[in-house]
């Protein structure tokens, strides 16, 4: 993160709000490297954050006021008194930081008001956590300037608790953990039932590979039906099995307890995903550690099948990047995120990469597609304050 963003971001703060601000934050965007749609079962994940990071200029205030002003909208700034502040409220990109302020307040913490200007470069819509980068952001310049002394896991779990009840979005607590939490040259294996974090070494170039992202350029959002409908499902499943949630489901166990399911067809399908995914994650941190990472290419493939065939939350232009990807030489390739649009991410030997780039570009000219945005994924650290 470059001092001039810093300086770019305090300086528009200034003409905005005709004074200095008291501080400038930055916080990442993240990508999943394997376990999908299992943090909302108790499940494993293993996030790493990107160098693509929402900033925050943000002075204190005691007035019991909040302004926010985005230079990703065309509006003027938002006046908002804390007083006011309520869930449901808000259908705006506001409710994502007065969704933060509001859970801060209602956790106990004295905020007093702020004046907020933000500045992104995660893809919104693409599946890379826009918003948790936008929530955590927030969070953290919050944290520091009201000297609230929380910790990322407790932030995370606020900005998790504003989107959740404050913007009406059913996530689990991934997003908002590895925007707070990861390392740079590291992936976070986290464990979403106690919070209890690895950061597992990650560090692609040195091995002679990269990890590229895919942005299909189809939009998705979270707050629609879909994604509330697999995680109803699963939360289903795990009532007819007896368990406090999937994650509770033994691998050893997974066909005694699909035949236990009957004729639930779309429950059996949803329980299949979430514990062949869990077990993927353990296996892909052992591969990791022991120092076998092209490994992990297969895995990857074999988490898009379950994500595409068990959950169908995958889409033509997600099957083509990884289709053409794998074909093209890659080492692995799978969808990544809520689903139904967003990324794809693939893991490939450096001197292919130029290759598969072409082709999948190509292949979406071939189909018709928005040409997609391609980028290196380097594990990168994140938040922090800049300033």
């Amino acid at each position: 993160m470059s001092e001039a963003v810093a300086e770019t971001v305090a300086s528009r703060f200034s003409e905005l709000y005709g004074a200095e601000p008291h501080g400038v934050w930055a916080a990442p965007g993240r990508v999943n490297l394997i376990g999908e749609h299992t943090d909302y079962n108790d499940g494993f994940v293993m996030p790493f954050a990107l160098p693509h990071t929402a900033v925050a200029a943000v002075a204190r205030r005691e007035d019991g006021v909040l302004r926010l002003h985005s230079a990703d909208v065309e509006a003027g700034v938002t006046e908002l008194r804390l007083d006011d502040l309520t869930p449901g409220s808000d259908k705006n990109w506001t409710a994502y930081p007065a969704g933060v302020v509001w859970a801060l307040r209602e956790a106990g913490h004295a905020i007093t008001g702020a004046d907020i200007h933000l500045s992104s470069t995660v893809p919104s819509g693409a599946g890379l956590s826009s918003s948790a980068a936008l929530e955590v952001v927030v969070a953290l310049a919050l944290n520091d300037l009201f000297s609230l002394g929380l910790r990322g896991w407790q932030l995370a779990r606020l900005c998790q608790r504003a989107e959740n009840v404050y913007v009406g979005a059913p996530v689990g607590i991934m997003d908002q953990t590895a925007s707070a939490c990861c390392e740079a040259g590291h992936a976070l294996f986290l464990d979403t039932r106690d919070l209890s974090q690895r950061q597992i070494p990650f560090d692609l170039a040195a091995e002679g590979m990269r990890l590229l992202v895919v942005d299909t350029q189809v939009k998705h959002s979270h707050s629609e039906g879909e994604y509330g409908k697999r995680r109803a499902g699963c939360e289903k499943g795990a009532a007819l099995l007896g368990v406090d949630a999937l994650r509770d489901v033994p691998y050893a166990d997974l066909d005694a307890a699909l035949a236990r399911l009957g004729d639930e067809e779309e429950v059996r399908r949803l329980v299949r995903h979430i514990v062949t995914e869990d077990e993927r994650v353990e296996r892909v941190v052992s591969l990791l550690e022991s120092g076998e990472t092209r490994a992990i290419g297969p895995v990857l493939v074999e988490g898009h099948a379950s994500l595409r065939d068990d959950f169908r939350i995958s889409c033509p232009e997600l099957d083509l990047v990884v289709d053409t990807a794998l074909a093209s030489g890659a080492l692995g390739a799978r969808m990544t995120g809520g689903g139904f649009g967003g990324s794809a991410i693939v893991l490939a030997e450096e001197p292919d990469v130029d290759a598969i780039t072409k082709a999948v570009t190509e292949a979406f000219t071939t189909a018709g597609f928005t040409t997609p945005r391609v980028f290196e994924a380097v594990p990168s650290a994140g938040a922090l304050r800049l300033h």
